[in-house]
């Protein structure tokens, strides 16, 4: 296999866990933020790997948001609120012949949340190293709690398995594909959300009800093709449905392009479709209607699509003794969500029901610095 051929398709395949190598010495510092539907999401985010005797790498990465909340969601039944997360994670990776170990630990806290993960993998190669195969499984507890209530707390756990295999079809064909379980188990619901129920010609308000267990499953097909023109092309497909009702699709197109020596440019687009869960309705009959109730616009039916650029360019490559080259990427992507059966009641209407559906659009932006080492 032609040498940049397999280095660009690898790239892009980064994400799926490709075997028998160790990540990359670096440290990356990256901003991030959201805006969109009365929401802004933003702050920083900080990773270094460490790699040991080239057996053992090691990672540690701290992680931030600042939130500041104005959504439909909010100002319909709360009040504007700004709060702040941090998410601790520390990892290690083991590197056996062609088979690696992974371990990795992550905490984050809110003023209200707080969750901690333990997550374990391992990959193997086989058949010279054109087949991959790779399996895992997370195990997640939460604390969920409700400001201005200390008698308040509630516990959930979430287990997630996972395997996939990777397969190189042809010295330009890399093709992947992975599924993965989830079982959740206790209180599932957010504790300030609430589902809104015909009262004559208007409505009023109750507190969401969910089942306290919930299993899903995913499946996603990936492929990435290196194409005549150095450019690296890279496709996905995700089926996904659980035990609530839920059911989505979605698609991804990436296309990755070096230009000149430095410089390498991204555009990708994604299309989601959604249904909704069972137990969803943006209007009940009456209070009480059925044993769960659900009104989160989450789980509505909707659709989003996206499309996103970066730019990446590399600079001092080789020209320092402690570095062996830094990066500069940023990335823009526009999102645009419509949804079916969720309606925008901050307008007046005669009679509820009537309001005109709701959607909204979404910026994001990325700015990270890297430096392998």
């Amino acid at each position: 296999m032609q040498l940049t051929s397999l280095l660009l398709v690898v790239l892009l395949l980064s994400t799926w866990g490709h075997a028998a190598v160790l990540p990359e010495q670096r440290a990356d510092a990256l901003y991030h933020r959201y805006e969109g539907g009365g929401m802004t999401i933003d702050g920083p985010s900080v990773l270094v790997r460490k790699n040991i005797a080239e057996r053992v790498s090691l990672s540690a990465n701290y992680y931030a948001d600042k939130v500041s909340a104005a959504s439909i969601d909010v100002v319909t039944t709360a009040s504007p609120y700004s709060e702040e997360r941090e998410e601790h994670s520390v990892g290690a990776d083991y590197l056996a012949g062609k088979a690696i170990y992974s371990i990795k630990w992550t905490q984050s806290e809110e003023s209200d949340f707080s969750a901690r993960s333990l997550s374990f993998g391992a990959s193997q190669d086989f058949f010279g190293d054109l087949t991959t195969l790779s399996f895992g499984y997370a195990r997640g507890d939460d604390t969920v709690r409700r400001s201005g209530d200390p008698a308040f707390e509630e516990e959930a756990v979430r287990q997630q398995y996972r395997m996939g295999v990777t397969q190189v079809v042809t010295r330009n064909l890399l093709v992947a594909l992975s599924h993965e379980f989830v079982t959740d188990e206790g209180y599932l619901n957010n504790p300030y959300r609430s589902v809104r129920y015909l009262v004559g010609s208007g409505y009023s308000f109750q507190s969401e009800v969910y089942p306290e267990t919930r299993t899903s499953e995913a499946t996603a097909l990936r492929a990435s093709y290196y194409l005549p023109w150095r450019a690296g092309l890279h496709l996905e497909h995700r089926l996904y449905s659980d035990s609530w009702g839920v059911a989505s699709k979605d698609w991804g197109l990436v296309l990755v392009q070096p230009w000149r020596e430095q410089w390498e440019l991204e555009f990708r687009a994604r299309h989601y479709d959604q249904g909704a869960a069972d137990f969803y309705s943006d209007l009940f009959p009456f209070q009480d209607a059925q044993n769960f109730l659900a009104r989160d616009k989450e789980l509505s039916t909707f659709t989003s699509t996206s499309f996103g650029v970066a730019a990446g360019y590399t600079f001092f490559k080789g020209r320092w003794k402690h570095a062996d080259r830094f990066m500069l990427r940023l990335s823009l992507d526009h999102y645009q969500f419509d949804y079916q059966d969720f309606r925008d009641i901050r307008v007046a209407v005669p009679v509820a029901g009537q309001e005109p559906l709701y959607g909204f659009s979404a910026l994001v932006t990325q700015a990270l610095f890297s430096v392998w080492y």
